[in-house]
């Protein structure tokens, strides 16, 4: 059995500079805080958080969405990857960004919940403030 997220936030920035931010291995690890190898291509393969996780980048929709393969070193190893579907959309005070995370290992939705805010949204917020100056 699988369990599924969706989480949304709004970072003052462009839907372009998250989308790009995402995707360069150089800027994710930036925006982050840890590195970051990706891999700019559909079926591109990427790493984040020290190896933490990794995947692959299924589908590109300049500016809008990302879809990625994800796991975790936390996923058991019988485990196949989870989805993560990255949404982007332009508001007044920047982008809407919405992470659905879906086919997650069942019990570990509520840590991955809380790591998209501590280890994601909050440190793109400090990034893109700290670019925007």
């Amino acid at each position: 059995m699988t369990e599924n997220l969706k989480i949304s936030e709004t970072i003052q920035a462009k839907p372009e500079d998250i989308y790009n931010a995402w995707l360069d291995g150089e800027k994710h690890s930036e925006m982050t805080g840890s590195k970051a190898i990706v891999e700019l291509k559909v079926n591109g393969m990427f790493t984040a958080w020290d190896g933490y996780i990794e995947g692959k980048t299924i589908e590109m929709s300049p500016h809008q969405r990302i879809v990625q393969k994800w796991r975790t070193t936390d996923f058991p190893s019988d485990s196949p990857d989870s989805k993560l579907e990255i949404i982007l959309k332009r508001v007044e005070k920047g982008t809407r960004i919405t992470l659905v995370h879906s086919e997650i290992p069942e019990g570990q939705a509520d840590e991955y919940r809380k790591g998209w805010q501590e280890f994601y949204f909050d440190p793109m917020k400090r990034y893109f403030e700290i670019k925007s100056d």
